[in-house]
C-alpha cells in the first residue's frame, strides 16, 4: 500500500486550530479510518496543536505550527512542528498528581503519550511525533 501524505500548515491562532477536526475528517474519507481511529486522531493532532500554539509559539500568529500526517498501511505517523524554543518532555506537568488533579490544563502530552502507540519529542521538543495503529 502507497503512503498518503497530508500537510497542514497554521498560524499560531486558537482560530487557526479549528481546522483540525475538518483535516481529520478529510483523511479519514480519503484512507478509509474508522470511527475510533479518527476519534483518536483527531484529538491528539487537537492537543499536539494547541501545545505547539501555546506553549511552543506562546500564541504568537506570526509563528506557525506544521502538520504532517503520513498514512502507510495500518500505520499513522503524525509530525507537528512548532517554532519556538523547546521543552524537555520530563519537565512537563504530571496531571496525576494530587496537587494538579483540579487543574483545567496541562494534560496534552499525558493524552498523546497514553493513546499513541508511539511517541517521540524531536528538535529539542520543538517537534512531536506520535503512531497509531489501525
Amino acid at each position: 500500500m502507497p503512503k498518503q501524505t497530508f500537510r497542514l500548515t497554521l498560524k499560531s491562532t486558537y482560530e487557526e486550530s479549528e481546522k483540525i477536526p475538518d483535516f481529520v475528517l478529510d483523511i479519514q474519507d480519503k484512507c478509509s479510518l474508522n470511527e475510533d481511529v479518527t476519534s483518536t486522531l483527531m484529538l491528539l493532532a487537537s492537543e499536539a496543536v494547541t501545545n505547539a500554539i501555546e506553549h511552543g509559539n506562546r500564541s504568537d500568529p506570526s509563528k506557525i505550527v506544521k502538520i504532517t500526517i503520513n498514512v502507510l498501511g495500518d500505520k499513522i505517523i503524525t509530525h507537528v512542528i512548532d517554532q519556538g524554543e523547546g521543552f524537555k518532555p520530563e519537565e512537563a506537568v504530571d496531571p496525576l498528581k494530587d496537587e494538579n488533579l483540579l487543574n483545567t490544563s496541562g494534560r496534552g502530552i499525558f493524552l498523546i503519550q497514553e493513546l499513541s502507540d508511539e511517541v517521540e519529542f524531536l528538535n529539542e521538543g520543538r517537534e512531536v511525533q506520535f503512531v497509531i495503529y489501525r
